[in-house]
């Protein structure tokens, strides 16, 4: 014999009315509802160094992109021109999400390396480039695993988010490692 449901372990459902009035009667706030748990002040203000990160990553892989020189910096150029493009993919990504909570993304140059988790560099040759980027994509990669734990059910589409870029910045961190390995002749880099 079953026993009895208790209400605690039925899921909380709103009734569909209740969501229709309040709906209407928030309408100004956009697309934070009162489900929303986080507090989209301090997620704009997290979200804000997220997006200078993604810049500062866009403005160095380009720099590196058109400076790297060397008998093998084709594929090498290639390389830093495509994370380039997808760095700028991320940054917009964030400013949607940061104007979706009421923000207004921080384009402003004047501070941007403060306002950023990761440092735009002056590497002078192509070894440096790689070493610079690969720094970068780890700051980046721990940065974002710990706004991913931040965010959590709290603000699930900003963690989705994060989630999509953090496996990017994986990719690119594998990608610059390879890169190191390469072309320092060495097979595997000392953990």
């Amino acid at each position: 014999m079953k026993a009895p449901r208790s209400k605690q372990s039925e899921p909380f459902l709103t009734d569909i009315k209740t969501l229709r009035e309040r709906a209407r009667k928030n309408i100004g706030e956009g697309g934070i509802t009162e489900a929303y748990q986080g507090n989209p002040e301090r997620a704009i203000e997290i979200l804000q160094t997220v997006l200078a990160t993604e810049i500062v990553c866009v403005l160095r892989y380009t720099m590196h992109a058109v400076a790297a020189t060397g008998i093998s910096s084709d594929g090498v150029k290639a390389e830093f021109d495509e994370h380039a493009k997808e760095e700028h993919e991320h940054a917009r990504a964030v400013a949607e999400r940061i104007n979706q909570l009421g923000g207004k993304p921080d384009f402003n140059p004047k501070g941007l390396e403060s306002r950023a988790a990761s440092q735009y560099g002056s590497a002078e040759n192509l070894i440096e480039m790689i070493k610079e980027n690969l720094i970068a994509e780890r700051i980046a990669v721990d940065h974002y695993r710990e706004l991913i734990r931040y965010f959590g059910n709290k603000d699930p589409s900003s963690r989705l988010m994060l989630e999509r870029i953090l496996a990017v910045e994986e990719e690119h961190a594998n990608d610059m490692h390879d890169l190191l390995v390469a072309h320092e002749g060495k097979p595997m880099l000392p953990r």
